[in-house]
């Protein structure tokens, strides 16, 4: 009778595979959780001491217009106005995404709706190509096409924030293209036949059904190529220019977080004041970031198809 209680009371070697394996899945879960509340606290660690340690203003920091911080303006303070690098980040990103944008659709509704068997022989391995090329690559062809083109079309020297808009949009392309392909074939097929049997043409059903019950994925496709643009630094610092200036047109040379964070960093020394003025361009970054994901969700959430 004991031996019976106690072959009942075991746990098996199945019960105890499962509460292995759910242990090793917490383990991992609490790394990776570890490990982002690590970044976190290391960027805001550095990028707050610009506040609390060197006693910049918050103000002078976001909307000042002068970047030199190894000199000191008339009121003591080392000039650091970020407000040229945010502005010229932000610049590219949307021009980046409002000229994409246009192309993804287009490209989806091919792959999608017009012609499914050609767009996944011929336009899919292009898409999965363009993924595939480094970021560098991008740089050095914007920086040996882009920019003379731009030159010779609008005189300057071609650096500037169109030739970085022309670069992100190839770049973000493949991804708004391939989330929007996703979006559209997450519609429902029987929006499509009830749209056909009431008598709507074939455009008709792909702009006033797919399209508009598509419009959350498209534009969570949006958001996260804007997110990819925003945080890109190779090659958008090879073609704008690098210039830390208030922008004044589109053809001037002219910077971004990226582009000045990426070519100082190495060049500082850790504690100055000159270092964290970079991590706090650095923690503008990862707080961008974190919003462009919060948008994400909130976009993902509000429009699920029900």
């Amino acid at each position: 009778m004991e031996n019976v209680k106690e072959v009942l009371t075991k746990k098996s070697k199945r019960a105890r595979m499962e509460q292995r394996g759910k242990l090793v899945s917490f383990l991992c879960i609490a790394l990776i959780v570890l490990v982002v509340i690590s970044i976190f606290y290391f960027v805001a660690s550095r990028g707050l001491a610009t506040f609390f340690v060197d006693k910049v203003n918050v103000f002078d920091f976001l909307f000042g217009t002068q970047w030199n911080p190894s000199a000191v303006g008339p009121d003591g303070q080392p000039l650091v106005g970020a407000l040229p690098m945010i502005l010229g980040s932000f610049f590219v990103t949307f021009l980046s995404a409002i000229v994409a944008t246009p192309f993804a659709i287009g490209a989806a509704v091919f792959m999608v709706e017009i012609s499914p068997r050609n767009g996944e022989k011929i336009l899919q391995p292009v898409i999965e190509l363009l993924v595939g090329i480094p970021s560098v690559v991008y740089g050095f062809i914007g920086l040996s096409v882009i920019v003379p083109a731009v030159r010779s079309v609008f005189g300057g020297t071609g650096f500037g924030i169109l030739a970085g808009t022309f670069v992100l949009f190839i770049m973000i392309l493949p991804t708004v293209t391939t989330m929007t392909v996703d979006a559209l074939r997450a519609v429902p097929r029987h929006y499509r036949e009830a749209s056909l049997a009431l008598g709507a043409t074939r455009w008709q059903t792909i702009y006033k059904v797919v399209l508009r019950a598509a419009v959350p994925g498209i534009l969570t496709a949006v958001v996260f190529g804007m997110a990819r643009a925003f945080g890109e630094a190779l090659a958008i610092q090879m073609v704008i220019g690098n210039a830390a200036l208030m922008p004044t047109s589109l053809v001037t040379p002219a910077s971004t977080l990226t582009s000045i964070l990426t070519m100082g960093i190495g060049n500082t020394i850790m504690g100055t004041v000159q270092n964290n003025v970079l991590w706090s361009l650095a923690l503008i970054l990862l707080l961008m970031s974190l919003l462009f994901n919060i948008v994400i969700r909130f976009i993902g959430k509000k429009g699920a198809l029900k």
